[in-house]
């Protein structure tokens, strides 16, 4: 009896196994890594796969939603394939251990009430965990999917939190096998993502274009992905390797910020790349945590650089002036102290041009960033930087002597504040 009841059991689990395995969506090859340059993984090597799925290597999209229906009834297999429907391998992992659950917890009760002996439960699942095991042994080597991994990882612990509300040991040491054949293969895939960012080959990632690149878009999304299936378990470990992968993208983006020959298109790129990562992270929720940031560090130290710049190009005299000269006191003892002559020629030229080189700066924002908020907020630190910078020869003015002469030709600093204000009434 117990023989025959294993046998129908083995059956039945096989047969479910095939019928799930037609359903399953291939998300991830081998090549499918954040650092791998995109036209190395041409159409040519992929053969006739749909590249519809690409994104969901990095993102997580509505993948997540298996963890939302962990105890949801498991797949019926051919109404999902007369539907045509195909899904990630996760959602076929957490149906079969549905199955298996259930399946194991009646028949569990019933060795327990018809045999009296709990022993007999494992003598007759032998047969369904060999085939079960032989179905993940052949899955789990040709896995180069992080993010399943990391949903299955994630869903064999809600099964042994539902089994142990039920009461029901028998699963126990079944399910810790299964976590720790994962792990392994979790580490051992996310390690080839972190070799591929250490690895890159910067001349074949470099594309002269200072807008977010691809490579960092990946990585931005792979984050926000294990961040957010891992609010709540608070992973040291994983932790741990979030941050060496930091460390490999931020070494990576650096190279490829030095293939830009100006500073200036140097600092642009790292502050799109900044603020896009940035963006993607907090759309996975408040939980960025250091990584973010860092990331929003980085951002602040390149705006000011970017600022610097920009205000160099179109006023590098008053601002020379201003960080050498401006703070000495005119009548003091200096050699040579502070003319209306050294001065003049200063004053005039802002007046002259103050208006359309601000113009010019707001085209020079307008096209340089990505996103148009960072880039209005940007516009709006140089203004307030220009303001300093003249309140500042504006005060060393009315130190000279003399320096009454040139108040005809000073640009009152309510024209310049009003310019401002009209500038940040864009957005």
């Amino acid at each position: 009896m117990i023989l025959h009841i294993l046998q129908v059991l083995s059956a039945h689990f096989r047969a479910y196994i095939q019928a799930l395995e037609k359903l399953q969506l291939d998300i991830a090859t081998s090549n499918d890594l954040i650092g791998v340059e995109t036209r190395s993984t041409s159409l040519f090597s992929r053969g006739r796969e749909p590249l519809k799925n690409r994104s969901a290597v990095f993102a997580l999209g509505e993948r997540l939603n298996v963890l939302k229906e962990i105890d949801q009834p498991a797949l019926i297999p051919h109404i999902a394939e007369a539907s045509s429907l195909k899904y990630p391998y996760e959602v076929l992992f957490r149906s079969l251990h549905k199955l298996l659950m259930d399946t194991a917890t009646s028949e569990y009760l019933f060795c327990d009430e018809f045999f009296g002996e709990e022993s007999i439960f494992y003598e007759i699942f032998a047969g369904p965990f060999a085939v079960i095991d032989e179905h993940f042994n052949s899955i789990l080597p040709n896995c180069y999917d992080a993010i399943g991994l990391m949903l299955m990882i994630r869903i064999v612990h809600q099964h042994q939190l539902i089994m142990s509300r039920r009461r029901i040991p028998c699963l126990d040491s079944y399910l810790d096998k299964v976590n720790i054949s994962l792990w392994p293969r979790f580490k051992m895939v996310f390690d080839m993502h972190l070799s591929s960012l250490r690895n890159a080959n910067v001349k074949l990632l470099w594309e002269d274009d200072s807008h977010p690149h691809y490579v960092m878009r990946r990585y931005a999304e792979f984050t926000a992905s294990l961040i957010h299936i891992n609010v709540e378990y608070g992973d040291g470990q994983l932790e741990l390797n979030m941050e060496r992968l930091r460390m490999a993208v931020d070494e990576l983006l650096m190279k490829l910020a030095k293939m830009f020959s100006k500073p200036k298109l140097q600092i642009v790129f790292l502050i799109n790349n900044c603020d896009m990562t940035i963006a993607v992270l907090k759309e996975a929720g408040p939980e960025g945590g250091k990584i973010q940031q860092h990331f929003e560090e980085m951002l602040k130290s390149n705006t000011g650089l970017f600022v610097e710049e920009l205000l160099m190009e179109h006023f590098s005299d008053l601002i020379k002036f201003v960080k050498t000269r401006a703070s000495e006191d005119p009548n003091g003892s200096n050699e040579r102290p502070i003319s209306v002559s050294e001065v003049e020629p200063i004053v005039k030229d802002f007046g002259s041009r103050w208006k359309g080189a601000i113009e010019l700066m707001h085209k020079d924002v307008i096209t340089s960033f990505s996103n148009f908020l960072c880039g209005m907020e940007i516009l709006r630190a140089a203004l307030t930087q220009l303001l300093l910078y003249y309140t500042r020869l504006s005060d060393c003015i009315k130190r000279i002597n003399g320096g009454a002469a040139l108040n005809k030709d000073l640009v009152s600093i309510s024209s310049i504040m009003y310019e401002i204000r009209k500038y940040s009434r864009t957005f």
